[in-house]
């Protein structure tokens, strides 16, 4: 079975002062990187356990704390072997230099707020896609499961989340303005509504259908 370790510190706590003391990297490396190496571990142990006697029910929630406290332990080895001794938190190497590429050339789509490279998104300036039709989605993300299809060839608009008051979202907080204005011009003539299937997407979707039916075009639900 696989066992996780605390990986060492290419360098003295010491090293980092004044940007870090060595209390703070004692702290966040030996303990809470550590938790994360034993959380895996620990889960690790007992999802065998589950596995061996058939506990079928305990398995996809051991697997999510398995893949939480991995994610843990990874991205605390990536920015503890990255971290330059004379540069604070700036991260030094490879990694660095791609990050903060990624950083300086992605933005958000200014039409549909879909992930892009410049002032609007490849779906968006390609003058292929049916203008008249725009699908509604929660994040970048459901874009490509929709495109994956390859069924949809008109345009997006990413709301960037969805409705949930429990966690304080409303419409206010999503790129609902940022779609009637882009309805605007009477070009579209068809929504189509692809908010997950939850009760968030539920009650985005019917806030939307709402929102949108009086305006004269065709509303549907996917």
């Amino acid at each position: 079975m696989t066992v996780y370790t605390l990986p060492e510190l290419p360098y003295s706590p010491g090293a980092l002062e004044p940007h870090y003391s060595g209390e703070i990297v004692a702290l966040h490396h030996d303990k809470h990187h550590a938790a994360y190496v034993k959380g895996a571990n620990d889960t690790l142990d007992k999802l065998t356990a589950a596995r061996e006697s058939g506990d079928f029910g305990s398995i996809v929630g051991l697997e999510k704390a398995l893949a939480f406290n991995l994610s843990g332990h990874v991205l605390h080895s990536i920015f503890w072997t990255n971290l330059s001794a004379d540069g604070g938190d700036k991260p030094v190497g490879d990694l660095a230099d791609a990050i903060t590429e990624v950083k300086a050339r992605v933005a958000f789509c200014e039409r549909c707020f879909n992930i892009a490279e410049g002032p609007e998104c490849g779906i968006c300036s390609d003058p292929r896609r049916d203008t008249h039709l725009i699908c509604v989605v929660e994040e970048p993300r459901d874009i490509v499961a929709v495109e994956k299809t390859g069924e949809f060839r008109g345009r997006y608009h990413v709301l960037q989340g969805a409705i949930s008051p429990i966690e304080g979202v409303g419409p206010d907080q999503l790129r609902v303005q940022e779609l009637l204005a882009r309805l605007g011009d009477g070009v579209v003539k068809e929504v189509i509504l692809c908010t997950n299937p939850n009760i968030e997407g539920e009650a985005t979707a019917m806030y939307l259908s709402r929102l949108l039916t009086p305006l004269g075009m065709d509303v549907t639900r996917i």
